[in-house]
């Protein structure tokens, strides 16, 4: 029997409505831990949930935290009175989380492009969240050791090679994208990370 509708004529390339989660919404304990242990299923589950909570504050306190990862902001910081160093470091936070959203947005508007069907919530807060989660490793080391230190430039490399991998991940599983298209979409964030966190510390 003929298909009165066309069915097959009815969906066009990015057009076909989004699977539904995977399971309920996990408990930021577990959504953290499961970025980087089980990226793919967490991202899966997690693909139509808003992670607004855990991306704005943790990258709150990354920003507040990265300045002392940079040799000369740090010197500055510490040397300065803490009625002076108190908004200069909350405004880095500020900035961050700003920043944060920003390229977010803009490897979701890329992913749209390219056939995604995601949410952008989900996206932009994902993006955050492995921003600042990603880098941790190496501003742990950076804060410490001084960012042109060579063990915290290998770690820089390593965390940014993860995150690479960890980006691509995340977009595909939320957008329905295959892996090259998911890294392309990535690119413009995971260059400006390089850019402006890796790179000022390298």
């Amino acid at each position: 029997m003929d298909d009165p509708y066309g069915q097959g004529a009815t969906y066009q390339a990015g057009d076909a409505p989004a699977a539904p989660p995977a399971g309920p919404r996990l408990p930021w304990k577990q959504l953290l831990s499961g970025m980087v242990l089980r990226p793919a299923v967490t991202f899966g589950q997690m693909r139509d949930y808003a992670v607004w909570g855990p991306a704005l504050a943790i990258t709150f306190v990354y920003g507040m935290l990265a300045i002392f990862g940079f040799d000369k902001a740090r010197e500055e910081t510490i040397n300065a009175t803490i009625s002076s160093a108190i908004p200069y470091v909350l405004t880095t936070g500020v900035a961050f989380v700003i920043g944060g959203l920003i390229l977010g947005a803009v490897t979701h508007t890329l992913a749209r492009q390219l056939g995604g069907t995601g949410a952008w919530q989900p996206t932009v807060g994902f993006s955050m969240l492995l921003m600042s989660v990603t880098d941790a490793p190496r501003l742990l080391f950076a804060m410490f050791l001084g960012g042109e230190n060579a063990l915290v430039q290998v770690v820089g490399w390593m965390t940014w090679l993860a995150a690479g991998a960890l980006f691509t991940v995340m977009v595909g599983k939320s957008h329905d994208l295959p892996w090259p298209k998911a890294l392309g979409a990535s690119a413009i964030q995971l260059i400006a990370l390089l850019s402006i966190i890796k790179l000022g510390t390298i």
